[in-house]
């Protein structure tokens, strides 16, 4: 019985399982391994750091030490240690242009190079950019170096095979594969830009800033995050477009930094509540909330209530996605954006522009017997908000750190001040000038996101 319910099985049951030609069983990897890997080199960081041996455990509290400094050490001796880290990096050009990732060599302050012949060179850095995670670096090397052409990154589709190379862990460099698992997702902490390659290649701490390839050699992205919850990999890894890493190159540079297009409109998502109300037939699109008067959007045509689908042909469906794709563009360009107002649809050209840094920061540590001493301050400007991946038409005076004060440990790197006592605040002069008053109570608001929040402090 059991033999005649076998011979009963479809005739193409074995072909599915049994391959048809050599070709099937000699597949490999190696190919495209040979051809990308001489192009990802390994990154060794060092940087010196102060530490106090023999101190008590309270002495080496951060909150204690925050409130008696570094001169209580109970005993304790201070001497210097050299901190090393390891990550990896991609040639982008054979004249030794490295991309890698920013959190690599963020405090850095000797680089060096290990390319894959085991040769090795001293790096400088010669662009950062905080807000992909990116950054370049140079070595002066024999040219020309093996480097990696770089794909169009919006050409990749879910299910695309790809490879990571990099260098996990110190062990050297290792490649592993999978597939393309999601494209346009968003990796909070990682960068201002929440649109990343989602793939299930393993990476593992010291891949970061290597290469992730499609089947033809070719740059797709960066690896730059994973996602777990024991520091190991469980096959959500995240990668940063080849699209950025061209625009960095091709973009628009001032002081080793990245110059950024700039809109100067606020939007927020299209939810089903929203596309309803607008007679939208989808919830597709972000909807402008406001625009900065004299900003490249306003004098474009662009209005409030307008909702954005697409930035040159690329669906829009986040702010995210949308500070992505202006982020590809460069000054001086023309960026075609789809619009739907009132039911229909039209296309708007907005000329992309340098974002204007007035008003000055006038950046300002605020003293005194008061509840925001110790807390520095600045003027928000479209440069200071583009620079610090806040929104385009945020305007006021922003909190830059938070060393000190009764509320400073409530207060965040990115709040914006609002009220002092029910009076408005514009500037940082006229914040100093509020909390130098005498009160009996301190009410302060501040927006954090789209959220007011209110502090009452009593000295």
């Amino acid at each position: 019985m059991l033999l005649s319910a076998l011979a009963a099985l479809p005739a193409f049951a074995e072909e599915k399982i049994t391959p048809q030609a050599q070709s099937e069983l000699a597949f490999s990897y190696a190919p495209v391994v040979k051809k990308a890997a001489p192009a990802v080199v390994n990154i060794y960081t060092s940087r010196k750091v102060q530490v106090t041996e023999g101190a008590s455990q309270l002495a080496r509290d951060p909150f204690f030490r925050q409130f008696f400094g570094q001169q209580f050490n109970f005993g304790g001796r201070t001497h210097e240690q050299v901190v090393s880290s390891l990550g990896s990096g991609v040639i982008v050009k054979p004249d030794g242009t490295i991309v890698t990732s920013h959190h690599v060599i963020k405090d850095a302050q000797e680089i060096r190079v290990v390319l894959a012949d085991k040769r090795e060179f001293d790096a400088k850095v010669i662009l950062r950019d905080p807000e992909s995670d990116l950054a370049f670096l140079k070595i002066d090397a024999p040219a020309p170096l093996p480097s990696l052409e770089l794909r169009d990154s919006d050409s990749l589709e879910v299910g695309d095979r790809v490879l990571a190379i990099g260098n996990p862990f110190g062990v050297g460099q290792t490649v592993t594969n999978g597939i393309v698992s999601a494209l346009a997702r968003a990796a909070r902490g990682v960068s201002d830009y929440q649109f990343f390659i989602q793939t299930d290649a393993s990476i593992n701490p010291g891949n970061s800033g290597g290469a992730l390839v499609d089947m033809k050699a070719r740059l797709i992205g960066i690896n730059t995050a994973i996602y777990s919850s024991g520091g190991g990999s469980n096959g959500i890894g995240f990668a940063i477009p080849a699209n950025m890493v061209r625009a960095l190159l091709d973009g628009k540079v001032e002081g080793g930094r990245v110059v950024r297009p700039w809109l100067g409109i606020d939007v927020q998502p299209v939810t089903p509540e929203v596309a309803e109300s607008l007679a939208l037939p989808s919830s597709h699109g972000v909807l402008v909330k406001q625009l900065r008067p004299g900003s490249p959007a306003e004098e474009a045509g662009i209005r409030p209530g307008d909702v954005i689908t697409a930035v040159n042909g690329a669906d829009i469906s986040s702010g995210q996605e949308l500070q992505y794709r202006v982020a590809l563009g460069h000054i001086g360009e023309e960026a075609h954006f789809t619009v739907m107002r009132s039911g229909k649809a039209r296309t708007v050209d907005i000329r992309l522009t340098k974002p204007p840094a007035t008003p000055a920061p006038d950046k300002r540590t605020l003293k005194g017997r008061q509840p925001l001493s110790g807390v520095t301050v600045a003027n928000l400007s479209p440069a200071l908000s583009v620079e610090l991946g806040m929104g385009d038409a945020s305007e006021g005076v922003v909190v830059l750190g938070t060393e000190g004060g009764l509320i400073g440990a409530a207060l965040q790197p990115g709040d914006i001040i609002r009220k002092v006592n029910g009076n408005n605040v514009a500037s940082t002069a006229q914040l100093e000038q509020a909390m130098q008053a005498d009160s009996r109570e301190w009410q302060i608001v501040y927006q954090r996101g789209d959220h007011l929040l209110t502090l009452t402090v009593q000295p």
